[in-house]
């Protein structure tokens, strides 16, 4: 069994994979930047070493620290957590090369889905829908604008080295063909420090579900079942639940045996996901490979809800490895969960992040909600890192249930010091289209701004919320209208 993991996160992943390890009786180390000298993680591991100042390039991305950091803190295995380094087949293969586990897969299977074009290849000979297009070696202008006829329009032109919708133009018409090719190999120029592009049809209003895979070094690989991510905004997720509410049982079985084709393609060990989109309805309805995430998840507590697997012990296990313990016959979904990410951001002035200290953070305590959290009482948010501050995950017997569970949970949450995205979800999540579970990638895009309100709060109930009153309404929390509100000095006259 592995002894001592370090690992090359922060916030709530690092928070996630420390308990895991402590659970298996591992040692763990934890690395920190100058922005983090006191943070959760650090606090929470049983050895802390400092990676350099702020900024990522100086520490959470500098490979050759964490390597070192490792070697000096006699940890035997790294786990990379998501975002970072999760996904750098290059820091894959430095831990082994320094003679380190990687908890996570192979340099080579990270290295394949990396370029969405090689994915495409990978999974049309693995027989895996991919959405139609073409990916030409001839990255000239010319080329890509025979191939984007070829493809028709509307179309998508995406980089290859693209996520989180970096690179990546809707082109409605051929006029609009010749800035796209330009943005979008600008914007991946920057962004990846590849410029490689290629062209796909524009699949209209579809869902986008994942499914969760997990592999052994004995050649068993099994799926989790799925997630729907369809609550995204500009492409990056906002609300995720599982089981899918778009998804008929058969259609669950073949996406679920593509998802375990395409892992077998790649030779793929650890956790992954592989994402689709889906178009139409019902018997209908179609699945385009999307891309494969070579790591675990933001939104894996979901899977861990409705089928009682824990995904970190499980990617540990697989990392010193010991074989899967389950066939795909002993898996199943119980129940419908939920999960809503609670950002440092003001909704009603374009999702802006926000940094500061949170003065007050008292997350929900109720029977089926969990609270991963990357922050407590006290805690800054930096302004180098993402502003996701907390996962609040609700399991239910059923969906409307969950449903419930989840707003009863976001209502009491009470966080202050700065802006949050609760009364947004709350409202997502009372929202008709979710409720009725018809929510489709373009809904917050399209429909978003009205839930996104500016919130007035009242001196008093800002005055409840720095007393802990449970009588806060939800979203009072943030305490702004147009500007955030500081309660040390909106509250002249008040004092505690």
């Amino acid at each position: 069994m592995i002894k001592k993991v370090l690992v090359a996160n922060r916030g709530e992943i690092a928070l996630r994979v420390l308990r895991a390890c402590d659970e298996l009786g591992i040692d763990t180390v934890a690395v920190y930047s100058d922005a983090d000298t006191a943070a959760p993680h650090v606090v929470a591991a049983g050895q802390a070493v400092r990676l350099g100042p702020a900024p990522p390039a100086e520490s959470y991305l500098s490979a050759d620290r964490i390597i070192e950091a490792a070697r000096d803190t006699g940890a035997d295995a790294v786990h990379p957590g998501y975002g970072f380094l999760a996904e750098n087949a290059a820091f894959a293969s430095a831990c082994q090369e320094a003679g380190l586990i990687f908890v996570g897969p192979p340099p080579q299977a990270i290295a394949a889905m990396g370029s969405k074009i090689s994915a495409r290849r990978v999974m049309q000979r693995a027989g895996v829908p991919v959405v139609p297009g073409e990916t030409p070696a001839d990255q000239s202008d010319a080329a890509l604008e025979a191939a984007a006829r070829r493809a028709g329009f509307p179309l998508l032109v995406k980089a290859s080295a693209g996520g989180g919708g970096k690179g990546m133009r809707i082109v409605r018409g051929a006029a609009g063909l010749a800035a796209a090719l330009s943005g979008a190999r600008h914007e991946a120029r920057a962004a990846f420090g590849d410029d490689t592009l290629y062209v796909e049809r524009l699949v209209t209003r579809p869902r986008h579900v994942e499914v969760q895979v997990l592999a052994d070094a004995h050649g068993a690989v099994v799926h989790l079942f799925e997630r729907d991510c369809s609550t995204q905004r500009r492409h990056q997720k906002v609300i995720e639940e599982s089981p899918s509410p778009a998804l008929a049982p058969a259609l669950r079985a073949r996406m679920g045996e593509a998802a375990v084709a395409a892992a077998r393609a790649v030779g793929y060990r650890n956790a992954g996901t592989v994402e689709f989109l889906i178009e139409g309805e019902g018997d209908s309805a179609r699945f385009y490979f999307l891309e494969m995430n070579t790591r675990l998840q933001v939104e894996h507590p979901v899977t861990e809800a409705v089928t009682g697997v824990d995904l970190v012990q499980a990617q540990l296990r697989v990392a010193a490895g010991e074989a899967l313990p389950w066939a795909q016959e002993d898996l199943c979904q119980r129940g419908h969960a939920i999960e809503c990410r609670v950002y440092a951001e003001d909704p009603s002035a374009g999702y802006l992040p926000q940094a500061g200290r949170v003065l007050c953070f008292r997350p929900p305590v109720r029977p089926g909600v969990r609270v991963d959290a990357g922050v407590v009482e006290g805690s800054d948010v930096p302004v180098h890192y993402d502003p996701m501050i907390a996962k609040v995950i609700a399991h239910a017997e059923t969906r409307a249930g969950a449903i419930d569970r989840m707003r009863a949970a976001l209502s009491e949450f009470r966080i202050l010091g700065l802006p949050t995205n609760i009364a947004f979800l709350i409202a997502v999540i009372d929202s008709p289209a979710f409720r009725a579970g018809t929510v489709d990638t373009a809904y917050l895009d399209e429909d978003g701004a009205s839930l996104a309100a500016p919130l007035s709060v009242a001196p008093a109930a800002l005055a409840a919320a720095v007393a802990h009153e449970d009588a806060v309404p939800p979203g009072t929390a943030l305490g702004r209208e147009g500007a955030a509100l500081d309660p040390w000095t909106s509250l002249a006259a008040w004092r505690g």
